[in-house]
């Protein structure tokens, strides 16, 4: 289990180009307590089982975690999406988010982008999903949650 941890974690952050490597300097798009209803989950290949993102325990506000440009404002299959595009080929999406900026808009670390609403969890929750050079990561990175990777002896 720890190897498949382990592996896990390596495989998410190489997927990272060092042009584009997370900082920890995000800030949080929800208020606190900050809970991680549902973890990012990497898929095994790149049209696998997965979960693509990480399910936050929100309120009702949704903020900007970065300056960025509102690259899509609106809604997909049935569910209202705000997408962010950080630059650098990073690009930041929030879901279920009623829109209060339009595309095109410039956000700012900390603005408001949005309004929370119910429908993909059991408690009100916002599904955070980034994107490097189309690729998905974990938003934990960018957030400076995930602790530095510990490779263990596989053999004594």
């Amino acid at each position: 289990m720890v190897r498949m941890l382990a592996a896990l974690l390596v495989g998410t952050l190489a997927l990272i180009s060092p042009a584009t490597a997370p900082s920890g300097t995000w800030t949080w798009p929800v208020d606190p307590p900050r809970v991680v209803e549902r973890p990012f989950i990497a898929p095994a290949t790149r049209y696998s089982a997965g979960h693509r993102g990480v399910d936050l325990r929100a309120g009702s506000t949704v903020y900007a975690p970065a300056d960025g440009t509102v690259r899509f404002a609106g809604v997909v299959v049935d569910r209202p999406v705000v997408s962010i595009d950080h630059g650098g080929g990073v690009v930041s999406s929030y879901e279920p988010v009623v829109a209060s900026v339009a595309k095109g808009d410039s956000v700012a670390a900390g603005q408001v982008i949005g309004t929370v609403v119910g429908g993909h969890c059991r408690s009100p929750c916002v599904h955070v999903g980034v994107r490097v050079d189309g690729e998905y990561v974990s938003p934990l990175a960018f957030f400076g949650e995930i602790p530095r990777a510990v490779l263990l002896p596989t053999r004594g």
